[in-house]
């Protein structure tokens, strides 16, 4: 069953119209038709997939995944050439571990080697 097919099962139940389109719900067997159990499994993954994804971005830094700008890339750049490590890069940009190696990969800062981080992606 597709999500469009199970998200309209949902909503008429929740309307209160059977999955057959009977208005009022009254038959309890219904619930139990294949696609209504299907329907529900659905919803429960698609709950529960949303939550895992909103507990990973709460422990990911604020600019992780976002776009960089070439301004950004400068200022990541300047830092690193002048000594900043790893760590102090990703607190300045807000941004993982495996993101700041991979950029300066990109930029031939560092050697793919260099960067264990970046290689897990």
């Amino acid at each position: 069953m597709d999500d469009i097919k199970a998200a309209g099962i949902l909503r008429s139940l929740a309307a209160d119209v059977g999955p057959a389109g009977a208005s009022p719900l009254t038959d309890v067997a219904a619930l139990q038709t294949p696609d209504v159990v299907s329907a529900f499994v659905l919803a429960a993954e698609a709950l529960e997939s949303r939550t895992r994804l909103q507990r990973r971005q709460a422990n990911l830094p604020r600019n992780a995944g976002k776009p960089w700008s070439r301004e950004e890339d400068d200022r990541l750049l300047a830092s690193f050439d002048g000594g900043a490590n790893v760590d102090q890069l990703t607190a300045q940009h807000e941004r993982t571990r495996a993101g700041i190696e991979a950029r300066l990969v990109k930029h031939g800062r560092l050697e793919v080697e260099q960067a264990p981080a970046a290689r897990i992606r």
